[in-house]
């Protein structure tokens, strides 16, 4: 069964009405937000464990329970919430019709959850892309103040609260929690080693908790209504709706809100318009953002779209971000590309990943004409497999996973393109200059 209207969160996703404030009060936005923080700390946290509700920028970590790593009481550091709108995943644009069209979800989001963690001010951390929506944000912002939702005493709840955007500067990176919190404080946003946590050393040392634009988007609903209504979709550990991006080669690319769980091909035909040629013209499925790796048509016939079930097909529902390739696609070319997308956003900083995305990006570029060897495509896994989780951050281990999910499932096709260029071409041994021989 589809979301019904009446389940929704995010009502205004296609900006059919204004994103302001008084729109956004029609809606249900700051219904009652005071009472929701009058309720306490502990109520809050425990009824964001109550609704599964696991992070949706792409790690998918349980929300409750990473607020309660925030310490109980003040040891003289004040604690941030950092909300990340670094999206600059390719395949992902949720957070950006979030920040345009419903901005007073993410704003009210922010008082709850920064109240929730001790937090007195909280920073929106925005792609540099993303001018038209920083904008709005701001406007939203500002209009919030003007009605007493945010400053002293924020929405009459007693809490001071102080919020902010800011705005990147186009680097992929910054995405990544502690990249981010170093571009917030004026560095170069580059990844740092865990531990310490951002909970116990973050933003300018102090306790610090980021969490997804989508995240804190969904709690005061959840606050609202319940976090056993938000448990009750989708299956066990996989709870709640989420934001599908639905792009590619379908009928009608969409962001639409469904329940977690859905089969991928009930939620392409049903909101998409199904695969272009149909659904016997499906070569393959990017799941959740390019970092993921790919699916074949035999998979997507079946597979639920939530973290447990994509894990357990060696891919990830990451960002949601479904990318649709039919039967005209050339893959290898696609995934290379990826590949020189990961190897431009490298920061460079560990040595796996600085020389391994140019080796990786190199050798696809290769395959994609076939110029190499059949016994270079294990040669090529294995250099995945040395720079996969031998890095300080996760910006490796995404960017050969789709390298890997190629080789996966299509390493026939690959070994087809290599004795065509042989046929085309001759053996690269036998066309050497005499002198070399």
């Amino acid at each position: 069964m589809a979301l019904s209207d009446k389940d929704r969160i995010f009502t205004n996703l296609y900006g059919v009405e204004p994103w302001n404030l008084q729109a956004a009060r029609r809606r249900g936005n700051w219904d009652g937000t005071a009472g929701i923080i009058g309720k306490g700390r502990d109520w809050i946290i425990e009824e964001m464990k109550a609704s599964g509700l696991r992070g949706r920028g792409g790690a998918g970590f349980p929300t409750g329970m990473k607020w309660s790593f925030m310490p109980k009481t003040s040891d003289g550091r004040p604690s941030y919430l950092v909300i990340n709108s670094d999206e600059s995943e390719p395949g992902t644009c949720k957070d950006r019709d979030i920040l345009r069209h419903d901005p007073h979800t993410l704003i009210e989001g922010a008082l709850i959850a920064s109240f929730a963690m001790n937090a007195h001010a909280c920073y929106i951390y925005v792609r540099g892309e993303y001018y038209n929506e920083a904008a709005v944000l701001q406007a939203a912002i500002d209009e919030a103040y003007e009605a007493g939702l945010l400053g002293a005493n924020a929405a009459g709840s007693g809490w001071d609260f102080d919020l902010y955007v800011h705005r990147g500067a186009g680097a992929y990176i910054c995405g990544e929690e502690t990249a981010l919190i170093e571009s917030l404080e004026g560095k170069k946003g580059m990844p740092r080693l865990k531990p310490p946590f951002p909970a116990a050393v973050g933003l300018y040392g102090c306790p610090t908790t980021v969490n997804n634009v989508e995240t804190i988007a969904v709690v005061p609903t959840i606050l609202r209504r319940g976090g056993a209504w938000f448990a009750g979709f989708g299956r066990p550990k996989n709870s709640g709706t989420k934001i599908f991006c639905i792009q590619g080669h379908v009928n009608k690319p969409c962001n639409v809100e469904e329940e977690m769980s859905i089969p991928m091909r009930e939620l392409i035909e049903r909101h998409a318009g199904g695969v272009r040629g149909g659904w016997d013209n499906l070569l393959c499925v990017i799941p959740g953002g390019s970092s993921t790796p790919l699916l074949p048509k035999s998979v997507c016939d079946d597979v639920l779209m939530d973290f447990d079930a994509l894990r357990e097909h060696k891919s990830g529902l990451g960002t949601a971000g479904v990318i649709v390739m039919d039967k005209s696609t050339d893959v290898i070319k696609a995934i290379a590309r990826l590949a020189q997308f990961y190897k431009h956003e490298s920061c460079g900083q560990c040595t796996p990943c600085r020389e391994g995305m140019g080796w990786q990006k190199r050798m696809m570029d290769r395959m994609v004409e076939g110029r190499a060897e059949i016994e270079e495509i294990d040669l090529l896994e294995s250099i995945t497999r040395r720079i996969e989780g031998h890095t300080i951050c996760a910006l490796a281990d995404g960017g050969v996973w789709p390298v890997q999910g190629l080789i996966r499932h299509f390493r026939p096709l690959m070994e087809e393109r290599i004795a065509q260029y042989k046929q085309r071409h001759g053996d690269p041994e036998k066309t050497l200059p005499m002198a070399a021989e």
